[in-house]
């Protein structure tokens, strides 16, 4: 199954507060870690990117996950940046769709990579986390 090229891709902006840096996510020794862009907010924004992308082959009650990650964070953004985050179909490869996915802020691409989500019957997701 391939996706509609009506929409290649998918981007979403976001703009840097304390909130989304690595100080934000220490626990203890908060001074230890960057004020910037965390890697992990850069990498769930892209997910939803890759997200956005899948919603035309969402039968009701479907809804897609992350799969797998391969992502480098190339370059530090500071708090008060916009970043924006974007997801390019590349292929299915059996239950998963493969994305190729960037982020960018006003300077440069921070971070670039692949990552694969895989549509799933939410009731079904529900039932094996609760066993």
């Amino acid at each position: 199954m391939t996706l509609p090229d009506t929409e290649p891709i998918a981007s979403i902006s976001t703009l840097v507060t304390p909130a989304l840096t690595a100080r934000a996510l220490a626990d203890g020794d908060a001074e230890r870690l960057p004020a910037m862009f965390a890697t992990p907010f850069m990498i769930a924004i892209m997910e939803r990117a890759c997200a956005q992308l899948l919603v035309p082959l969402l039968k009701p009650g479907e809804l897609s996950v992350g799969a797998r990650i391969e992502v480098a964070h190339l370059a530090p953004t500071a708090v008060g940046s916009t970043v924006v985050c974007s997801a390019r179909f590349v292929e299915a490869q059996g239950p998963l769709y493969w994305f190729e996915v960037w982020a960018e802020d006003e300077r440069r691409r921070i971070g670039k990579g692949r990552i694969a989500r895989a549509i799933v019957v939410e009731a079904e997701l529900t039932a094996r986390a609760s066993a």
